[in-house]
């Protein structure tokens, strides 16, 4: 084993380490604070004491949002990084081709058209589902290069779908519909319930898994087209491959939670300076990190004030210096 691997593995061992002490303290803080011994208790490790009402803090509030805080945050960076080692472009985000528009403008349209929660989630995954195949469609009849025609028909479908949102704001109640829609497109975990879980684990596996299976693929798409096909790999199928699985993690991630912005941009630039380049490396990091970044975020948004900040205004603020600190530094240059 070569010294940058060892180095690479340390890396990863301590991550690994970071987010299972992240996993512990948010299942025990918070405004009913559990002991250690109270949580080994509760897991079934120890025969400690449990007060009344803790069981039920723990396994049916606490641990549903704490899981869906991994599985958005893994979701999130692992179709960030797919899409920019797809496009060649570090600044290309999850949301690229329309996705989390689309999604609140389903998420809208259901609290306007009065339905209950997993109404509005499911509402949401089919609009962000729908876009991308919207994109995708136009750019296949489009005559400029298909990377760009892509780019381009995302770029118009999102404005479609942000302007639609904007028409199901104005003409929405102002008493109630209005707050609940600007209140989500901010995005948060405070709402998640146990279905909310079961709902995004299954385009969770379909999404991720074929990107882990095919990440030393995407190397190769890094090359560029030509060196790609000379490789003897069909782009247009991996093209097609990369854009289901990542739209499959994006719609369903803002589908529950809303929009949380930076997370899918932010932590492959992070990873890439931490475990370099090689996707067959950068994709398991990048959704490893992002797991462990968003449940920091929520533990900050429901400890940090009284009430509750909306996980998408951390995100930005987290996201947006740590970006333009990238940008002064070079930092995502530095990868290897």
């Amino acid at each position: 084993m070569s010294r940058q691997t060892g180095r690479y593995g340390l890396r990863f061992l301590i991550l690994a380490a970071l987010f299972l002490a992240l996993l512990l303290a948010s299942a025990m803080l918070g405004r009913y604070r559990l002991s250690p011994a109270e949580l080994a208790a509760l897991l079934g490790l120890s025969d400690a004491p449990v007060r009344s009402g803790a069981s039920n803090v723990l396994f049916q509030i606490r641990l549903p949002r704490i899981a869906a805080a991994v599985l958005i945050g893994a979701a999130l960076s692992a179709a960030g990084a797919a899409y920019q080692g797809m496009f060649r472009n570090p600044m290309v985000s999850p949301d690229i081709l329309g996705a989390s528009t689309a999604a609140g403008f389903g998420a809208a349209l259901g609290i306007l058209l009065g339905a209950d929660y997993f109404g509005i989630s499911l509402t949401a995954f089919v609009f962000g589902l729908g876009a991308v195949l919207l994109a995708y469609l136009v750019s296949r009849f489009a005559r400029a290069s298909e990377t760009l025609s892509l780019i381009l028909a995302g770029m118009v479908v999102s404005s479609l779908f942000s302007a639609g949102t904007s028409f199901v704001k104005l003409v929405a109640d102002t008493q109630e519909q209005l707050p609940a829609i600007t209140y989500w497109l901010m995005g948060s975990l405070a709402a998640v319930k146990q279905r909310d879980v079961l709902f995004l684990l299954a385009p969770f596996v379909l999404g991720l898994l074929p990107l882990l299976l095919l990440r030393w693929r995407v190397n190769l798409l890094t090359l560029g087209e030509d060196e790609a096909k000379s490789l003897g790999v069909n782009t247009t199928a991996l093209r097609l491959v990369v854009i289901v699985c990542a739209t499959l993690l994006t719609a369903a991630s803002v589908a529950v939670c809303g929009m949380i912005g930076w997370v899918g941009l932010i932590v492959p630039h992070l990873c890439r300076m931490l475990f370099g380049s090689d996707y067959r490396r950068l994709l398991p990091a990048s959704a490893l990190f992002g797991a462990a970044f968003l449940l920091l975020v929520d533990d900050i948004a429901r400890l940090a004030t009284a009430g509750e900040i909306p996980i998408g205004i951390l995100t930005a603020f987290v996201g947006a210096p740590m970006f333009l600190w990238l940008i002064l530094t070079g930092g995502g240059r530095r990868a290897d």
